[in-house]
């Protein structure tokens, strides 16, 4: 069975969604941020040297990253669920949004929240910051205009792996600005599986 060690209020939230929507039996094992400093505790550490979720352990191996875990799972787990078919156009573009998440979409979201605990020292990063931030969710937001998911006609590891970003946007108050993502998210957050991952992993403002 997998074990999903599950940060509150983490990417592991989106590893939970795609088990339940994979139908697949696994086991969570909670950790919770230090109510101050909002870092993980020492218990991920004894898992993984960095710390950091979302981590499983499937037998005697370790996965760390949303992207690896997800393209794992759905690899050794999906029965051909969750991905289009490897010969097809459709699958690089599925691999380009699983890598393009991580890579590209949260380093200016997350660039934001660091540089504003700087309060007037971070005041000349902002425009610059601002102005990528902006890039990239018009960029996602475009994607999604009349389409149901990111990749066919069916959701896919893709989809799974993209939530993160329009759920920080949002926590940001920068989603209202993009209405096709906004939809988007809308429609995920409806689906019976993410509904059920969010039933057991307890409260996500994120997904608010």
């Amino acid at each position: 069975m997998l074990t999903v060690h599950h940060l509150n209020e983490s990417r592991s939230q989106r590893i939970l969604w795609l088990l339940e929507e994979l139908g697949l039996p696994y086991e969570i094992v909670f950790h919770t941020r230090d109510p101050k400093t909002r870092l993980a505790p020492p218990s991920l550490t004894a898992i993984h040297p960095l710390g950091k979720s979302p981590v499983i352990v499937d037998g005697d191996l370790t996965i760390i990253e949303s992207g690896a875990i997800i393209d794992y799972v759905i690899r050794r787990h999906g029965e051909g669920r969750l991905a289009p078919d490897p010969a097809s156009a459709d699958f690089d573009r599925y691999q380009q949004w699983l890598h393009y998440a991580e890579g590209s979409a949260m380093l200016p979201l997350m660039l934001n929240m660091y540089v504003g605990r700087l309060g007037e020292a971070g005041a000349p990063l902002h425009p610059r910051i601002q102005g990528e931030i902006g890039n990239h969710l018009s960029f996602v937001n475009d994607h999604l205009a009349g389409r149901e998911v990111f990749v066919g006609e069916t959701l896919t590891g893709a989809d799974i792996q993209m939530s993160f970003v329009p759920e920080v946007a949002r926590a940001m108050g920068k989603l209202a600005d993009y209405p096709h993502m906004a939809a988007w998210i809308g429609r995920m957050h409806e689906r019976p599986a993410w509904k059920a991952a969010l039933e057991k992993s307890g409260p996500y403002a994120l997904g608010a």
